[in-house]
């Protein structure tokens, strides 16, 4: 008799039910039940049930992870074997499990939803890798040498969430300006833990309570091989200037190990763009009239020349077409309405 065999014939498995695709469904709609996918994150980066955490059950800190879980909880895995094995760990804390029968497979087989969060991998000067989750419209996630950076995280808009309770906690939180689809305080306070830096334009450091200014032209050193600079980002055209006056804003900078990560904010193509240099790779907004037009968002990009391009925070605009515009830019669509 195996390991496992042994665990689930004695009394751990008489709280771990193994259950279909339907009744799954009906046991994630249960308010005390934790839904937690034991994949690994490059499996849960694919594809994963809405609003999972995810906690690799083969991770050498998984034990320590699930110590303090004593919740009604909801596993799953790729094909079932690899959650009833999690089922067991946390049946053994005194948890109730319900282990989703046949794992994601089934899931899908059964026709049920699945959402993804796309995620593009680079490569440091020192050949550290950075890993850029696309979120929702400026919301972005970033990893790099054991730790989460977020950008504009926002929770909800326009139908779509983000569940940060299931993501990890916070290094660095950078908040562009105060507008709700970038500064959500309810976000914050999910992604803040102990040692979280939140680094935010001077109005929001100020309804916030907390957090650390910074104004453009600013720079400080956040950790070892760590640096961000604050940049102008704001309207240009007469009839827009309302929405994000000059000075009051930021765009950041970020550079990671010699890569560096320009994050735009909401600006239009302003002058100061043509002294943002050497950039990897860019993040620039296109919607009118808050942000930029594709034919802004085109100079815009000509101007800083990065290597890499995501257009974002462009709603219902059409971006597909400036690719073509930029033949020696890497163009890449992600979902960032």
């Amino acid at each position: 008799m195996t390991m496992l065999a042994a665990l689930l014939s004695g009394c751990a498995n008489k709280a771990i039910k193994t259950i279909s695709a339907d009744e799954f469904a009906e046991v994630m709609t249960q308010k005390d039940a934790r839904l937690i996918d034991v994949r690994t994150p490059e499996e849960y980066a694919e594809g994963h049930l809405a609003g999972a955490e995810n906690i690799d059950v083969k991770a050498t800190d998984f034990a320590e992870r699930i110590k303090d879980i004593r919740d009604t909880v909801a596993v799953y895995c790729r094909g079932g074997k690899r959650s009833l094995t999690a089922a067991v760990q946390f049946a053994a804390n005194g948890c109730t499990v319900y282990n989703l029968d046949g794992g994601i497979m089934a899931w899908q087989k059964a026709g049920k939803p699945t959402t993804a969060v796309e995620t593009d991998n680079f490569t440091t000067k020192g050949s550290e890798l950075v890993k850029i989750h696309a979120l929702m419209h400026s919301s972005i996630r970033i990893e790099y040498n054991g730790r989460n950076i977020y950008i504009d995280p926002c929770s909800n808009l326009r139908g779509r969430t983000v569940n940060y309770s299931a993501m990890p906690k916070a290094d660095i939180i950078m908040v562009t300006h105060e507008h709700f689809d970038h500064y959500d305080t309810a976000a914050i306070r999910q992604l803040t833990a102990d040692g979280t830096q939140l680094i935010m334009n001077p109005r929001c450091v100020k309804m916030y309570g907390a957090g650390t200014a910074m104004t453009n032209g600013d720079r400080q050193q956040l950790a070892d091989g760590i640096t961000l600079e604050a940049v102008p980002a704001y309207n240009i055209t007469e009839e827009h200037l309302q929405f994000h006056p000059k000075g009051r804003d930021n765009g950041y900078i970020l550079t990671l190990d010699g890569l560096r990560i320009y994050i735009a904010g909401d600006t239009e193509d302003s002058p100061e763009m043509a002294d943002i240099k050497d950039i990897d790779i860019a993040f620039l907004p296109c919607n009118q009239p808050y942000t930029m037009t594709p034919e802004q968002l085109v100079r815009a990009a000509k101007m800083v020349n990065p290597k890499v391009l995501f257009p974002y925070h462009y709603g219902e605009t059409d971006v597909t077409t400036i690719s073509a515009q930029l033949p020696s830019i890497d163009v890449r669509i992600r979902h960032y309405e």
